[in-house]
């Protein structure tokens, strides 16, 4: 009777996971998933969803242009995802160093600089961004060659759903790729930072291409 109920339970438990695998092979795939998905991978970077946090819709329109964006449900906080891949840029750059005719191009390596300066302005309800280099053991933690933060006073804004600061943040890797993250909150305390270390987690830059 005991091997009987064991047997009885392990054919429940089986069709319990067939069934639960077959309800997974028929979820559709959503499609910004698969580009957001493509674009890490160019990048070369990984991505671990962060335990508590809720995918939102990202922003895109003419003035931000975000790939991933989440937040954590009841709560004033908010992230938006910008991935860039280089390693085309870096292709160009490197034939126009070859070049005869010497056409003269922006190192690839630095176009973080002006990409995160640019959306901190933009985002910005005055000229008062705290910038800052980010310093070496955290570009470690993220296997990232180069970076800087901008803490930014946020206009009351519809598109940044009213948020009052942000902090951005760009990290660079060499001839690979770029991440921007923008951290949204109404309170720059020892909750707003402890979300932003949970989020930030979930991207680094692999150590390998293609690894």
């Amino acid at each position: 009777m005991k091997q009987f109920k064991q047997i009885l339970l392990s054919m429940m438990l089986l069709c319990c996971v067939h069934h639960a695998f077959a309800q997974a092979k028929r979820a559709p795939q959503n499609p910004d998933h698969k580009k957001f998905y493509q674009l890490l991978k160019e990048a070369n970077l990984k991505f671990s969803y962060p335990a508590g946090f809720r995918e939102i819709p990202p922003v895109d329109n003419e003035d931000f242009s975000y790939d991933f964006a989440m937040q954590l449900p009841d709560k004033d906080f908010e992230v938006w995802l910008q991935v860039k891949s280089q390693r085309q840029n870096w292709a160009s750059y490197e034939n126009a160093m070859r070049d005869n005719s010497h056409k003269e191009l922006a190192n690839p390596d630095s176009m973080y600089v002006d990409m995160s300066k640019a959306d901190a302005t933009t985002l910005s309800a005055d000229n008062n961004i705290l910038v800052r280099n980010m310093p070496p053991e955290v570009l470690s933690k993220y296997n990232a060659d180069a970076g800087k933060s901008y803490l930014i006073n946020l206009p009351d804004l519809d598109v940044t759903k009213h948020y009052k600061y942000a902090l951005l943040v760009a990290l660079q890797k060499n001839h690979t790729g770029t991440l921007i993250a923008v951290y949204f909150t109404n309170e720059k305390d020892a909750d707003f930072y402890r979300a932003v270390y949970r989020a930030a987690h979930c991207l680094r830059f692999a150590s390998t291409p293609g690894k």
